[in-house]
């Protein structure tokens, strides 16, 4: 029967191999009956900066005759109980007819989970990409990162992996369950460490991403799917009133089954789609800048001893303030740099990744504000898009066409006192930066909230969080400013029957799990209700 042991708490330092005698003490069983068990979430307490601890929720098979035992029964509590675990749903096929293979647009976490789990059911589907494989990818981001020319097809946005290639690669998830552990052990099977599936905050790291991306796309293809690179989504071929398959930039495909897993930055594909009479509503979204200050600092804040830092690494933080409006810290990349998170010429967006070694000497964080759709200023259905132009352009034009990163010391914004032009500012950005007010590059709303809000994040890092910090930005790309609608049950977007949106691009994720869950989750619906089709 299993047993689920909740916060146990390790001192720092404890060799995970003595994990089982901290169970036994737990449970009062004799170690020996406790050979298999399984951890599922590890965390760390850094409330007490001198006494660090891990703490974790472990599961364990206890034997039959051992579960009724009365010692154990005197233990059971919040902390101790038996459990039954959730089970995966994997249905098996529908008997309606595919009218082609599935169609996966979109290679992004979203589309790619989708694809594999098709994949795994014998659907072979075809996995269409505007970008490059990831092999020709990796190197003209580092040249445009060089001074290169911007290619709208190729870059940190559009290619095999998505935005999520070069996202950082943080797997923290507010959801829990079976489809998350199925897509968390994806990540495992292609390269990622064992523990993220319970590590409290995962992570890949920008350098890993690539790899994994391109061992996920083997077993797709080695299950019989396709991949087609190079090749842009023009339009729906609608028949009687149904999907019957798409226009791409290399020729027309047909199927009655669409997974669209566009990425959030897909904006001329919304356009598109919204002249097709694809039902797309406004949705909230966030926005704002990206704080950088010395890694050394942030260390020093949260471990308080220097011994942990060679046993944790680079350290993070989370904070959120309520100021006119609330402001909260988002994908915090601890040893990491600043880069351009841009998908159109002529604008400019900031965004941070960090490898899996955290080894810059820089941390950054998005400060990041919802902005409602009644401030959007329109009721055109892609208002926030076209604000996102708005200030993204604004930043190009301001920093002269060169794709250098609008940058402003924390203080001297909050502050609202103009940087020196000609003030040299350290920074990880390394494309080049230039000192510009950044109430130029933001809402007026927006920048207010963040202004009122750094003082109150200050006070919570005991003034290490605004001392030495730059901000840059703007960073508009926190969230989808979109949803395109779709049912909850059958997951078709409503008079579109057989188009399944998915993932950030659809509005309905935040993040690289959330958008490879939802991707699994509609390819499920394809499999519960059609058959598979050979190749």
């Amino acid at each position: 029967m299993p047993l689920k042991i909740a916060n146990l708490r390790l001192p720092l330092g404890t060799p995970e191999s003595e994990l089982p005698g901290y169970l036994a003490r737990a449970t009062g069983l004799p170690r020996e009956a406790l050979a298999r068990y399984r951890i599922l979430k590890r965390s760390l307490d850094a409330r007490k900066r001198d006494e660090l601890h891990f703490v974790y929720t472990a599961s364990v098979d206890v034997a039959e005759e051992l579960a009724h035992s009365k010692a154990l029964k005197k233990r059971l509590g919040p902390e101790l109980m038996f459990f039954e675990p959730p089970v995966f749903d994997d249905p098996g096929s529908g008997g309606r007819g595919l009218e082609g293979r599935p169609i996966v647009v979109g290679s992004g976490p979203a589309g790619l989970l989708a694809a594999h789990y098709l994949a795994t059911k014998g659907y072979c589907p075809i996995v269409i990409e505007r970008g490059k494989a990831v092999k020709e990818r990796v190197p003209a981001v580092r040249e445009f990162d060089r001074g290169g020319e911007f290619d709208r097809e190729n870059n940190y946005l559009f290619g095999e992996g998505g935005a999520g290639c070069f996202s950082d690669g943080k797997l923290t998830c507010r959801m829990e369950g079976p489809d998350v552990d199925w897509v968390l052990r994806r990540f495992v099977e292609c390269g990622g460490r064992d523990s993220i599936v319970y590590e409290n905050r995962p992570h890949l790291g920008s350098n890993k991403l690539p790899m994994i991306c391109r061992n996920f796309r083997r077993k797709i293809e080695a299950l019989g799917g396709e991949y087609r690179f190079d090749c842009r989504f023009e339009g729906l071929i609608l028949k009687d009133g149904q999907v019957a398959g798409i226009e791409t930039s290399s020729g027309p495909m047909f199927s009655n089954v669409v997974v669209l897993a566009i990425g959030h930055s897909a904006r001329d594909t919304y356009e598109l789609l919204l002249e097709q009479g694809v039902p797309i509503q406004q949705k909230a979204f966030q926005l704002g800048v990206r704080i950088e200050q010395p890694q050394e600092q942030v260390n020093k804040h949260k471990y308080g001893r220097p011994e942990y830092l060679e046993m944790l690494g680079a350290a993070d933080y989370t904070l959120q303030a309520r100021s006119t409006r609330d402001v909260f810290t988002f994908c915090m990349c601890a040893g990491g740099i600043i880069i351009p998170s841009v998908s159109e010429p002529g604008m400019f967006c900031s965004n941070g990744m960090s490898n899996s070694r955290h080894d810059t000497p820089f941390a950054n964080s998005g400060i990041v504000v919802t902005l409602e759709t009644s401030e959007f200023g329109s009721s055109h259905p892609l208002a926030g898009v076209h604000l996102q132009r708005e200030y993204e352009s604004a930043a190009y034009r301001l920093l002269g066409g060169t794709y250098a990163c609008p940058i402003q010391r924390a203080k001297d914004f909050v502050e609202a006192r103009s940087p020196v032009e000609t003030e040299r500012i350290e920074c990880s950005y390394e494309r080049g930066v230039k000192p510009l007010a950044l109430d130029l590059v933001l809402p007026p709303v927006i920048a207010q909230a963040i202004r009122k809000s750094l003082p109150l994040m200050d006070a919570k890092f005991h003034g290490n969080f605004m001392k030495n910090a730059v901000l840059v930005g703007p960073e508009m790309r926190g969230s989808s400013p979109v949803r395109i609608d779709r049912d909850r049950v059958t997951r078709e977007a409503p008079g579109m029957p057989g188009l399944y949106p998915v993932g950030e691009g659809a509005g309905y994720a935040g993040g690289i799990v959330s958008a490879a869950v939802d991707g699994l989750r509609s390819a499920r619906e394809v499999v519960r209700r059609f058959a598979p089709v050979s190749r």
